[in-house]
Formats: structure tokens, sequence, C-alpha cells
């Protein structure tokens, strides 16, 4: 990458930062005051992530053909823009229904604004030359998660869940949305003819990458971290309050969760020469499931909050970067968006059961059966990514 494409690229990771904000953090941040002014149940408020998550499910794959088309740079400058407003709202509704027709607008542009998009849109321009431009965008946008708790929770304190929700809003209209647009214009305009933006895909490519064994083995991988890192994070404030740990230390703990994201990638890219994708994987698997385990140890040291958002954080930020990487790897570069789109689907759908999972498990067993869910969860992963074994890089 040129200094100016690398400019653009950060500009694009700034986007994804305050988006991740307003419409994935936003709801884990400021669930606990949701509950106390809305009045309503977790599983209420869950359904409401859950839908927008199955709208995303089945909307990514027409998205990712949509980037295949060359309308990426479109989806991350104008879907950002319909999420702020949908978020800000949120804090004025008074029925479930109301609260449901949100979350499903903001399921539409989830599926053409979040990291999906953005690595496709990365990977049509940059070719060969995306996978620096995804560990940029990953290590900038790492940071999301530790602007919107404690935004999240000095908005609420300030200016109660309206003025929070309307907070978040703001960021992505004012900072993000033109950061994207900015970063599309300025990659648009150096990489020229010799981006394939607009080349469309052969057809055929998602049902030729359906048949081999590597498709749904990452599909499934990755479906299972995303369902760990989705009840882990719904709920993190009150697991770690459960275990001991005051809001306050709650809050602060929750914040690491990004940083500890951002060190994760940061390592894979100091020590990319020795440590190839599949010990990388079981990397993350091996972090993720640590974070379980320290979430079980903060029953008897409440501080051990600080190293399961560690563990946690480190294992989801390694498998995120590492999700573009192996796709292109097992199943090539050709027809990359449509792919990834159709993989996305798996990990998409966990992501939506995972609110309404993780409040029926908190229901019926406490933090004791989470944890044991996160375990077996991880433990399950491990075991399919040791069968992908047999499956060959073609790229």
């Amino acid at each position: 990458m040129t200094p100016v494409q690398r400019r653009a690229v950060a500009l694009l990771a700034v986007g994804q930062t305050l988006t991740y904000a307003g419409v994935y953090y936003a709801f884990p941040a400021v669930l606990p005051a949701l509950e106390t002014l809305t009045g309503w149940s977790k599983e209420t408020l869950a359904w409401g992530p859950t839908l927008s998550y199955i709208l995303m499910a089945a909307l990514t794959p027409v998205t990712g053909r949509l980037v295949d088309r060359g309308m990426g740079g479109e989806l991350l400058t104008v879907l950002p823009a319909i999420a702020a407003l949908c978020v800000a709202l949120m804090g004025f509704v008074t029925e479930p229904l109301h609260w449901l027709a949100l979350w499903a607008v903001v399921g539409v542009t989830q599926a053409g604004c979040l990291y999906e998009t953005c690595f496709a849109f990365l990977t049509r321009r940059l070719g060969a030359e995306a996978r620096p431009a995804i560990v940029l965008v990953t290590l900038i946008a790492g940071f999301s998660g530790t602007l919107a708790f404690p935004f999240g929770h000095f908005m609420v304190e300030w200016a109660g869940v309206k003025g929070a929700l309307i907070g978040y809003a703001a960021l992505m209209v004012a900072i993000g949305v033109p950061a994207n647009l900015w970063g599309v214009r300025i990659l648009r305009a150096t990489t020229g003819a010799a981006g394939d933006e607009r080349r469309p895909a052969a057809p055929g490519m998602v049902r030729a990458a359906m048949v081999r064994p590597a498709f749904w083995g990452l599909t499934a991988l990755i479906s299972m971290a995303y369902l760990d890192h989705g009840i882990f994070l719904t709920y993190i404030l009150e697991l770690f309050t459960s275990q001991g740990a005051t809001p306050a230390i709650a809050t602060m703990a929750a914040a690491t969760v990004g940083p500890s994201q951002v060190v994760g990638r940061f390592l894979l890219m100091l020590y990319e020469a020795r440590i190839d994708n599949r010990a990388a994987t079981y990397g993350a698997i091996a972090g993720m499931a640590g974070a379980a385990l320290s979430l079980w140890l903060a029953g008897f040291a409440p501080s051990a909050v600080f190293l399961a958002a560690v563990c946690h954080g480190a294992g989801i930020g390694i498998m995120s970067i590492l999700r573009p990487v192996l796709i292109a790897t097992y199943l090539g570069r050709e027809g990359f968006g449509a792919i990834s789109g159709a993989v996305a689907v798996g990990p998409i759908l966990a992501s939506a059961g995972a609110p309404v999972i993780g409040a029926w498990l908190l229901g019926h067993g406490g933090t004791d059966l989470v944890i044991w869910t996160l375990l077996g969860t991880m433990t399950a992963a491990a075991l399919v990514w040791t069968f992908m074994r047999r499956a060959r890089p073609i790229w």
C-alpha cells in the first residue's frame, strides 16, 4: 500500500470503529439501564438484536454480491447513517413491536456496513495487498468496545439511556460516515484500473465453494467462535457483577476487551512469519476457552474478570483477523465477496441466537451454566479445526 492508501484504510477503520460502537456494542453497554427504563425482560430486549442478526444473515450473501459488482463503497457510506437513525430512536420506544421494528432495519444495514463488507471491499480493491489493510482496520476498530462501554456508562449517568443512544448515533453520523466516504473515495482514486472491484465474479463460485468440506468446516468453526463471543459480550456486565465485581469494575473490565483484541492482532502480525494460520487459530480458540475458565475463577477472586476480558478479547481478535484470511486461503479470492458472505451466514445466525440463548442460560442455570456452555462451544471448535487439517490451501 502507498502512504495515501494507508491513510484511506485508516479512515475506513475509524468508520468501522464508530459503526461497531453504535450498532454492536451499544446494546450490551446500556443493557442494564435499558431493563430499568423499559421494565422489559432480558428475553424481550434480546429478541431485538437477535432479529437483526437473522436479517443480517439472510442479506449478507446479497450484499456480498453487491460488493462484487462494485457497490461496496456505497454500502459503507449510506447504511451506517440509516443505522444511526434507528439507534437514536431506540431510546424512545414504548412497545416491544417498535423495538423489533427498529432492530429489523438495523439488521438490514448491518448486512452491508460492518467488517464483512469492508474486508470484501478492500480485497476487491487491493488484491494481494488487502491483508495488511485488513490488519490495520482490525487493529484500530478493536478499540470500538473500549469506546462504547465507558461512553455508555458516562452518558447513561449524565443524560440517561435516551441521551446515550443519541450520543452513539451522533458519533456515527458526525465522524463515522464522513470517514467512510473519504476513505472509499481515496481508495477508488488511487487504485484506479488496478483495482478489480467492479469485475464481477464468475457465476457459480458460491456453489463451487459449498461443495468443498473446507467451506462447511470454516463455517462451523467461525460460527462457534461468534456464538461464544455473542453470549459473553451481550451479558458481560451481568456475568462480571454476578461473580462479585462492582458495576464500575465490571465496566472497566469490559472496556479492556477492545484493547485485548488489538494486542492479539498485533502479536499475530508481529510474529506472522513464525506462527502459521493453523497454530494461530488454535491460539484463538484457547484464548476464548481461557476466558470462560477465568470467569469461573472470578467467583473466588473477582479481579479475575479482567483476565477473562483479556483472554476473550485476544481470542476473538485473532479469530476476526484470521476469518477473511482463512476464507481466501481455503476457498480462494475469486468471488470473495459472495463466498465470504455465504460463509458469514453461519456466524451471523450464531450471533443472532446468542442474546436469546444467553438469556435462557442465565435464567435456568445462572453464570455457571453460561461458563460450561462457553467451554463446550470452544472444545467443539477445537475438534472442528483439528478435522480441518485435511483441507488443502488453494491460495
